[in-house]
């Protein structure tokens, strides 16, 4: 069985409280936390056979930098219209810096966020 190219990403963070608070507002659901010395880790939900990739925020103080400049994940709007996510950005302490954009008929809706930390990422809905 083939699966897709990604398997796992990491979201670094400076302030896990404030990123995972982020994070559960917007996209509306629980991030778990884990502590491996000084690494720390909150993971996204993961959903077996679910499709996608799973990951988690990280902070480490030596190894995870937040960037608007590097590798951009498409996080999926689970509400099924990514409007709904979008609207709650602003508040969580993001920032929308493109509005839902059609990427095609087939492929659906896109638009980008910055986060709580300074990342940019992406979300990604049908509708």
């Amino acid at each position: 069985m083939k699966n897709n190219a990604v398997g796992w990403f990491e979201i670094p963070v400076n302030e896990m409280e404030r990123a995972v608070k982020f994070y559960e507002t917007v996209l509306d659901l629980k991030i778990e936390r884990h502590l491996m010395g000084p690494l720390e880790m909150a993971w996204f939900p993961m959903v077996e056979n679910g499709g996608g990739a799973a990951g988690s925020l990280v902070k480490h103080p030596d190894y995870y930098i937040p960037s608007a400049n590097g590798v951009l994940i498409y996080l999926t709007a689970h509400s099924g219209d990514l409007s709904n996510e979008l609207a709650r950005v602003k508040e969580a302490g993001g920032k929308v810096i493109q509005n839902k954009t059609q990427i095609s008929e087939e492929y659906g809706y896109m638009a980008l966020i910055l986060d709580s930390e300074g990342n940019r990422v992406a979300l990604h809905s049908r509708k």
